[in-house]
């Protein structure tokens, strides 16, 4: 093997690597903001901590994959994972965001209590969240278009979900001024974790570009509508 193809695709591995160390650091963070709407607020720094840690390997990703594109004119199917990590570790990097998001709420929540039914689906979209993203992630990985296309059926069981928080949140009965707060934080929060399922989807489908050639579809939301849609962003 020549010297400068061993350094490109060494450089090229590196750069999966870090693809799965951003998505293990994100799933973590699922899993402690989760945590912080269950009642466990000691979690919520280390989440906004982490989300720093994926924010500074997206940037470095991102220069490392111009650098090799421009230097070592990578052939179609190397350029198709380069193209492929860039819009995944997009994904991931809206994923941390929205996990800090989630973890902010759980202070603006403290401490009312939230009802048993809210708890338990609060607790299993963490845990479709994380089932997701860890299918997608083993997807990349192992470039696997089997895994890739089973996301959007996955999808089906958060968008249940979702619909079973807003109908336990309607359940309560005529609000008054504080329970009206907690259903628009439960809503925007079920909403969230929506989102975040989305991300793995779309990570399915660059996973599905990058093994076939074959662009995201019109059925998958395209990383361009979920970026300058209504995702949250991390607030003070």
């Amino acid at each position: 093997m020549p010297e400068a193809r061993k350094t490109f695709d060494e450089q090229l591995q590196e750069l999966r690597n870090d693809v799965i160390r951003a998505a293990a650091v994100v799933g973590e963070a699922i899993t402690a903001a989760t945590q912080a709407l269950l009642g466990d607020l000691g979690v919520v720094d280390q989440v906004i901590a982490d989300d720093a840690i994926v924010d500074d390997l997206n940037h470095s990703m991102e220069m490392r994959a111009f650098e090799i594109m421009a230097l070592q004119q990578p052939t179609a199917v190397d350029l198709r994972t380069l193209l492929s990590i860039l819009r995944i570790v997009h994904e991931l990097e809206l994923s941390g965001d929205l996990m800090v998001t989630t973890a902010k709420a759980a202070r603006r929540l403290y401490p009312k209590e939230l009802p048993p039914r809210v708890r338990g689906l609060i607790d299993r979209m963490g845990a479709q969240a994380t089932v997701q993203l860890r299918v997608a992630v083993d997807a990349f990985a192992d470039a696997d278009t089997t895994k890739a296309v089973a996301l959007p059926d996955m999808d089906d069981v958060m968008d249940d979900l979702q619909k079973e928080m807003f109908r336990a949140i309607f359940s309560q009965g005529a609000p008054d001024e504080d329970a009206l707060q907690l259903a628009v934080q439960l809503a925007l929060i079920g909403r969230y974790y929506e989102r975040l399922a989305d991300h793995a989807v779309q990570i399915g489908a660059w996973v599905h570009f990058m093994v076939t050639g074959e662009l995201p579809g019109p059925e998958s939301p395209s990383a361009l509508e979920m970026a300058t849609s209504d995702e949250p962003r991390p607030t003070a």
